[in-house]
């Protein structure tokens, strides 16, 4: 064997701990997103979206890992061109996937693996934040404007954001303290989410206002698979396989835990019934929270967060998220994404500039001495221009997006009058449930949805039940009991008044 072999089969600078530690915690992220949120989504929607909301998710991983090694890695994460943003280049020659990892802005930080670890690690997060802003589109965006939407918003928004904060950008550089995407994922997807829905606009009334969950099961097994996939997310971010990482991920857990009961004690006090989709919810918004702090805060600096996000995150969804107009009339958030993830996000980002330790820092190699309990008040500060300037740039960026998509491509952001009443079998020609061999693939006929489109146009949507005696719409028009194809006529289809 060559010594030129030997160099590659075992280089000097390869830790194999690092780097099996690294792949894991990237596989765990990526089952995150494929299938926990397809899963978690696909349970949480009305039956009719269940395709659509996996697909956007799916999708979604697919064109960010394209964009990730053609051009978007080295934005986010490669050689200086501006504050914010690093050369665009491809990342996909043989030499450069072996050679050692080094983060060329951020003190040229380098890593015990090669830098495919760190690319695919690093996709995987930028993945699942383009999954999360779906959560707040789902029932009516236009797939089409999604499939341009994601390119764009990763290379103009993700990578700016990532830059900034763990590229070696200003915000490092000004010592913000981010561990694992507080403000890079979660507070970018939020605001994303948010912007984007005002953009494309609400539901359909009648979905808005009967939007049950078709499978609580199959979003619990999501959830479960988020909370533990949330070990990686957290855990992966020292770079390496050392105490930082386990503390991270035991913090991680003692905050999502705490989270999740202080939501559930909430909704006992004021809906008199512990909710399992309220509990999903309180676990998101610990695991969330908890992000930005996971290895440099102490156990119980994890459990103040815990019980933080619980709480104000609860208070944002059931109180303003029900009574302002803002969220009534103008943004319908589908799956509350600002909620859990903005409002979390920005708490937790927060509450690290408070309760950050010296020895977290240390540990961390975080370029701050510490938050306010280490006598660094100007933390608190550091971190509220961290997550000014990430709502500021994702509030524009999202904006222009949605402009250029509707006003410079030409194609709509919200789906036609069809899709939005028939769901699955109008954009995908498939239905989520097959409950007879006879209705796999099978799409509802011409005359069923001419006379759909037109009971849509005649009838407002807050009579709909009505009008279809008691039915939900989308049952009777499409006739899924029956299968589409063999729909005897409109007038056992579509019940008129």
């Amino acid at each position: 064997m060559s010594n030129n072999s030997t160099s590659l089969l075992a280089p000097s600078w390869l830790n194999n701990g690092d780097n099996a530690w690294q792949l894991t915690a990237a596989s765990l992220v990526a089952l995150q997103t494929v299938p926990g949120l397809c899963v978690l989504y696909a349970g949480l929607v009305k039956k009719k979206w269940a395709i659509n909301s996996m697909f956007m998710v799916f999708y979604g991983f697919a064109a960010t890992l394209i964009c990730w090694v053609i051009w978007a890695y080295k934005v986010g994460f490669g050689e200086y061109m501006l504050p914010f943003a690093g050369i665009p280049g491809p990342i996909v020659g043989i030499d450069y996937e072996l050679m050692q990892a080094d983060l060329y802005s951020a003190n040229n930080l380098v890593a015990a693996f090669p830098m495919s670890t760190m690319i695919y690690f690093q996709f995987v997060f930028a993945a699942i934040t383009v999954g999360l802003i779906a959560g707040g589109y789902l029932g009516r965006m236009n797939f089409l404007a999604w499939m341009i939407f994601v390119p764009l918003w990763i290379t103009f928004s993700y990578t700016v954001g990532a830059y900034s904060i763990w590229g070696g950008g200003f915000l490092w550089q000004m010592g913000v303290i981010d561990y694992s995407g507080g403000y890079v994922i979660h507070l970018s997807s939020g605001t994303a989410a948010f912007v984007g829905a005002w953009w494309i606009g609400p539901r359909l009334q009648y979905d808005r206002q009967n939007f049950q969950p078709n499978n609580i099961g199959l979003a619990m097994v999501g959830a479960g698979i988020l909370w533990v996939g949330w070990n990686g997310f957290n855990g992966g971010d020292p770079y390496t396989a050392s105490p930082d990482a386990g503390a991270a991920v035991l913090n991680t857990n003692i905050a999502t835990a705490m989270s999740l009961l202080c939501w559930t004690i909430l909704d006992v006090i004021f809906y008199k019934k512990p909710s399992l989709i309220g509990a999903i919810n309180g676990m998101i918004t610990g695991l969330v929270a908890i992000t930005p702090a996971a290895g440099v805060v102490a156990g119980w600096g994890a459990i103040i967060i815990g019980i933080c996000s619980g709480t104000i995150p609860w208070i944002s969804m059931n109180v303003a998220g029900k009574r302002s107009i803002l969220f009534t009339k103008w943004v319908d958030d589908t799956l509350g994404i600002t909620h859990t993830h903005m409002v979390a996000g920005a708490v937790g980002g927060f509450l690290t500039g408070i309760f950050a330790t010296a020895e977290g820092c240390a540990a961390f190699a975080a370029n701050s001495p510490g938050g306010a309990i280490e006598r660094n008040g100007r933390q608190v500060w550091l971190q509220i221009v961290g997550a000014l300037f990430i709502i500021g740039w994702n509030l524009v960026w999202t904006s222009l997006i949605m402009m250029f998509i509707k006003y410079v491509c030409r194609v709509p952001l919200r789906m036609s009058e069809e899709e939005l009443l028939l769901g699955d079998a109008a954009i995908h020609g498939e239905e989520a449930y097959c409950f007879s061999d006879d209705a796999v693939g099978l799409v509802p006929t011409r005359t069923q949805e001419a006379r759909a489109i037109s009971m849509l146009r005649d009838i407002d949507a807050r009579e709909h039940h009505a009008v279809l005696d008691g039915e939900d719409p989308e049952l009777a028009i499409t006739g899924q009991t029956k299968g589409y194809s063999h729909a005897k006529s409109d007038a056992t289809e579509i019940k008129s008044d």
